[in-house]
């Protein structure tokens, strides 16, 4: 089957993966951006501000950068009520079902304590305890974002967080966006701040007279905000680093290709830096058929789009649309290129066991109709996820990034004396004759050793 010739859908590469050269193949792989030096400079001359200044810069700032003046730095509870009791019906209602859906999810995702016995008289335990308090970032400029809020506060309170306070950018009246107001509200956020940028998270990391040091920030943001986290590691955790919105499509020939076309434009419509792949799976000539029936829903849907020319810039920067000729070509390649969203578009036969093997996906769509925008929004599943391959080797927000790990253990005195030979043996190889006199004391023979002792000194008293 022929494939119309299409030269006004610009992408950065098409065709099949094997025919790209090495070039062409990590410009679609590699997402990684470089900060530019502006950027980390005024970063950290802003950090350093806020060590110094505290509340008198980030006032400064949100003069500066904002053009406000904050009437205060945090947010009276009023004005949430306020833009909780304004907010318009409908989007109350599609806010309170995701924030239902986002609890009952991570609920039962919660993570456990376990104990466990290597051998008789050991007892080793491991438990889960809630952070003291966490900071949660939510955007605001040019798009507010209620959703990622609910994302990160109810997770928190899920798992059990003592404080959970939000930053957020002022706007003209000096307050951050009603329905972010509204949204903190809902989740169950303790305190709210009017504040943007990469002072914010330096006033979480740090602490001010206002606001108060957290454990962990949690939340997307500019590329402030994230060289901001990146600067403050030291001060203090952070989730993982966060690029522009990613997804990989793998599909075989059953999908349908006005299908696909959404979920890439629904990706691509973020940002002119957002990265969009499919990789279309099968013989050449169905494969063929399916990118050029792919390629002209593309075109008639930007054709629509309010936000077109965003679409067609991110396309043309970071789009692609490539083949494979089996499914474990297209696993390897997810794999490597480790999507923050990835869509599995694939015949049941094989569905099952090519969701097992994908293993460094953010987060993964299974079948036609579960759509991306079902996850950013609804399902429950968190949409915070790591990116520009990340996925590797980071996870999905989740209540493990609220909690830290506590391990405790119990040795048996009748166990201590099993131990004892070989721990004192291991102690020796190291050069550690304290340690290994620790060990030792538990034997047996010391025990008598040392009742006869006790028993000495007391008769001689």
């Amino acid at each position: 089957m022929s494939v119309p010739l299409l030269s006004t859908l610009t992408l950065r590469a098409r065709g099949p993966l094997v025919a790209l050269d090495a070039s062409a193949r990590r410009a679609i792989v590699d997402r990684s951006s470089t900060t530019d030096s502006t950027v980390r400079s005024r970063t950290t001359d802003i950090i350093a501000r806020v060590r110094t200044e505290g509340d008198a810069a980030l006032v400064a700032f949100a003069r500066d950068f904002d053009r406000v003046e904050l009437p205060a730095i945090e947010v009276p509870r009023a004005a949430w009520d306020a833009a909780l009791a304004s907010l318009d019906p409908e989007l109350r209602r599609a806010l309170e079902r995701s924030a239902r859906n986002i609890a009952a999810v991570h609920e039962a995702f919660r993570p456990v304590a376990t104990e466990y016995s290597p051998e008789p008289g050991i007892l080793v335990g491991r438990r889960p305890d809630p952070l003291a308090r966490v900071g949660i970032y939510a955007p605001g400029g040019r798009a507010s974002y209620p959703s990622s809020l609910l994302m990160g506060v109810i997770p928190a309170r899920v798992a059990g967080v003592g404080e959970v306070i939000v930053c957020s950018p002022p706007g003209p009246d000096g307050l951050p966006s009603p329905v972010v107001l509204a949204a903190a509200a809902l989740a169950g956020a303790d305190r709210v701040f009017a504040l943007g940028g990469a002072g914010a998270i330096a006033a979480m990391a740090i602490g001010t007279a206002t606001v108060p040091r957290v454990d962990r920030i949690m939340g997307p943001g500019n590329a402030f905000v994230a060289e901001a986290k990146l600067q403050l590691v030291a001060d203090v955790a952070i989730d993982s680093p966060a690029g522009p919105s990613e997804l990989l499509i793998l599909a075989d020939h059953t999908a349908n290709p006005a299908a696909l076309a959404r979920e890439l434009m629904a990706q691509a419509e973020h940002d002119p830096d957002a990265a969009v792949v499919a990789v279309l799976v099968g013989p050449l000539d169905q494969v063929a058929a399916l990118a050029g029936a792919l390629e002209i829903e593309v075109l008639a849907q930007i054709a629509q789009a309010p936000r077109a020319q965003i679409v067609r810039d991110a396309l043309a920067a970071r789009g692609a649309i490539v083949s494979v000729g089996t499914i474990a070509d297209g696993v390897t390649f997810a794999n490597e290129w480790a999507a923050e969203h990835l869509l599995l578009v694939v015949a049941e036969p094989v569905r099952a066991s090519t969701l097992a093997a994908l293993r460094s996906a953010g987060t993964i769509f299974v079948g036609e109709s579960s759509s991306v925008a079902f996850g950013d929004y609804m399902t429950g599943a968190n949409h915070v996820l790591p990116t520009a391959g990340a996925g590797r080797s980071y996870s999905g927000l989740s209540t493990l990034d609220f909690v830290r790990w506590t391990t405790w253990q119990e040795v048996s005195p009748s166990a201590a004396n099993n131990l004892s030979h070989d721990v004192g043996i291991f102690a020796d190889a190291e050069g550690l004759p304290a340690h290994a006199a620790a060990a030792r004391a538990w034997s047996v023979n010391a025990w008598r050793v040392n009742a006869w002792r006790v028993n000495a000194g007391s008769a001689n008293a």
